[in-house]
């Protein structure tokens, strides 16, 4: 702390009455906005879209953070994006804007030196400029092929200096602009998990059945003149909770499930003699290897089971799975 500076005079109630000004004020700012998104706003979203190379977004300070996560949204909502310091371009970064890009400059003032400095090279080089200031009189906003106004009324800072409501307005004009295009797009969820394979979408909406099942070699599979004693002991080692029953082809005829043994024994059903054949749960739920991991969350949920049969197009077996092999691969 600055020896200088002077004492702290906390005050609970000051707090509280700060915090909720603040909000009230950058939810004012942003409410605000609305009254703005007109044709500009539709100009700046053709322009992108009709664009044949990427969205180069730009500024300093707090603008700068600003445009960083404004080109992340737009990166993972299918519109090429990234950020370029102001300042880097004036010594030698100007060279990844191309006349095919559109740069997309963001500076409250408008007047910032950095981005003016690159802007006559923006222009010679051919790349639509799209500014968001909050100064449409500014040198930025006038020297723009489109301008996007994010004004706010006051900063939420007490001082009306520190960066506070402008950046969430900037913020929100940004996101809206990547919605605007992302729906314009097609963009998906299919298509946002694609670009977010490590988050839980990205696993919901791309791990396929045969991405978690067990293979054939980790399921008990048995023929229907095996004696049921055999086959509960085969069903014990798999650790599946089930056994399959299958012909000489591999198709499958049956199920026995740790289920289906509780139930025998419910019913006093002497398991010690017989055939599995005669026991087994015919014409069992089975699902595709292709089909998404969520889908068969889905059916077992439904239809109130703890595992299920992967089978191909013939019904033949090849794998299986439960509940336990879905939630370590995080799919629930």
């Amino acid at each position: 702390m600055n020896p200088n500076s002077p004492p702290c005079r906390f005050s609970p109630e000051r707090a509280l009455e700060l915090g909720r000004q603040t909000l009230e004020i950058e939810a004012a700012a942003v409410d605000a906005l609305k009254n703005r998104i007109n044709g500009d706003f539709a100009r700046a979203v053709e322009a992108i879209l009709s664009s044949q190379g990427r969205v180069i977004v730009s500024g300093m300070g707090k603008s700068g953070h600003v445009a960083r996560k404004i080109a992340a949204t737009m990166a993972s909502t299918g519109t090429p994006a990234y950020f370029v310091h102001p300042a880097e371009a004036s010594h030698g970064d100007l060279g990844m804007i191309t006349r095919q890009d559109v740069l997309l400059a963001l500076s409250n003032s408008g007047e910032s030196e950095e981005l003016l400095n690159i802007l006559p090279a923006v222009k010679r080089q051919g790349a639509r400029l799209i500014a968001m200031t909050g100064n449409p009189q500014s040198t930025l906003a006038r020297g723009a092929d489109i301008h996007l106004d994010a004004g706010v009324a006051q900063e939420a800072c007490p001082h009306n200096l520190a960066p506070t409501a402008s950046t969430t307005a900037a913020l929100a004009l940004g996101d809206a602009l990547a919605v605007a295009l992302l729906d314009a797009r097609g963009f998906g969820p299919e298509d946002f998990a694609l670009s977010h394979p490590g988050g839980s979408l990205g696993r919901r909406l791309l791990t396929h059945v045969r991405d978690v099942m067990r293979d054939l070699e980790r399921i008990p599979a048995i023929a229907p003149a095996t004696p049921t004693t055999d086959a509960i002991v085969a069903m014990s080692r798999g650790g599946l909770g089930l056994v399959a029953i299958v012909d000489p082809a591999g198709r499958v005829l049956g199920i026995f499930t740790d289920g289906d043994l509780r139930r025998a024994f419910e019913q006093r059903i002497d398991l010690r003699q017989g055939e599995i054949g005669a026991v087994m749960h015919t014409a069992p739920h089975t699902i595709a290897p292709e089909r998404l991991a969520v889908e068969a969350v889905e059916m077992m949920e439904r239809l109130r089971i703890n595992a299920l049969l992967v089978t191909d197009a013939e019904s033949r077996l090849i794998g299986a799975l439960n509940m336990h092999d879905l939630f370590t691969a995080k799919v629930i």
